[in-house]
């Protein structure tokens, strides 16, 4: 093989490994948080896949004709899409949780800004998010996220898609991050129905009783202090589960 064409068939396969890569690591926590410049997610997604294309099991890719080139780099972003949305989706599974327990602690605020989460997010499911970021590289989750993009060559190899078989695995990611939202906050759940029914017999046995004055100030208490002691197991959860799915393309 001469210079040239070894030259135009690694670049070719780096430029495949950096469709997946880059589409991947738009949407991955950690990586694709909105906070982080897309100039340098874009820098580091062209470094990573530069450094790792000797290992992609892409060969070939000088030798197809344009249209199957095409096809090839079209099913690439679409698996790298998958694997980023999938993780997300799991991982918003913590946003759900702290948006549900501003809701229930009275610290809702329609006009909170949106830290990784979706719009008219609170301030609770801001700080989750924040913290999940911040423990997924203290526990080097990263370095599971992109082995899991390595071996994801195994289940998807180059220029294959399954789109059955990945919508039927979308669909179990987002009725795994809603279970496990729900099972997060399910304490919070327990603890406002507690207060809001004190305060309703209270109220009842009082009625000069300014109930929201009273139960406010508890509610957020009781919030904050159950935020203090459930927050750990509600970060370690939701990053095991997304741990979990990760060491899953290893197999």
């Amino acid at each position: 093989m001469e210079l040239g064409e070894l030259l135009v068939a690694q670049a070719l396969a780096a430029a495949l490994v950096f469709a997946r890569f880059g589409a991947a690591l738009m949407f991955l926590p950690g990586f694709g948080e909105p906070s982080i410049p897309a100039r340098h997610r874009l820098l580091f997604a062209l470094a990573l896949s530069a450094a790792l294309s000797p290992l992609a099991p892409i060969e070939g890719a000088a030798q197809v004709s344009p249209i199957t080139l095409l096809a090839m780099f079209a099913t690439e972003i679409t698996i790298g899409l998958w694997i980023g949305t999938t993780a997300r989706i799991l991982f918003s599974a913590l946003g759900f949780a702290g948006y549900q327990l501003g809701m229930v602690a009275g610290l809702s605020n329609a006009f909170a800004p949106s830290q990784g989460s979706f719009e008219g997010s609170t301030l609770i499911a801001g700080l989750l998010l924040m913290a999940g970021v911040a423990l997924v590289f203290a526990t080097e989750l990263h370095h599971v996220m992109i082995r899991a993009l390595l071996d994801s060559y195994e289940l998807f190899p180059p220029g294959r898609l399954m789109l059955g078989d990945l919508a039927q695995q979308m669909v179990r990611a987002v009725a795994q991050s809603f279970y496990l939202g729900i099972s997060l906050a399910a304490p919070f759940y327990v603890l406002s129905l507690v207060l809001n029914l004190g305060m309703g017999l209270a109220n009842r046995a009082m009625p000069s009783l300014p109930v929201f004055f009273v139960a406010a100030p508890l509610l957020i208490v009781a919030g904050l202090a159950g935020l203090v002691f459930a927050g750990p197991a509600m970060l370690s959860g939701t990053v095991q589960a997304l741990a979990d799915w990760l060491i899953g393309f290893d197999f």
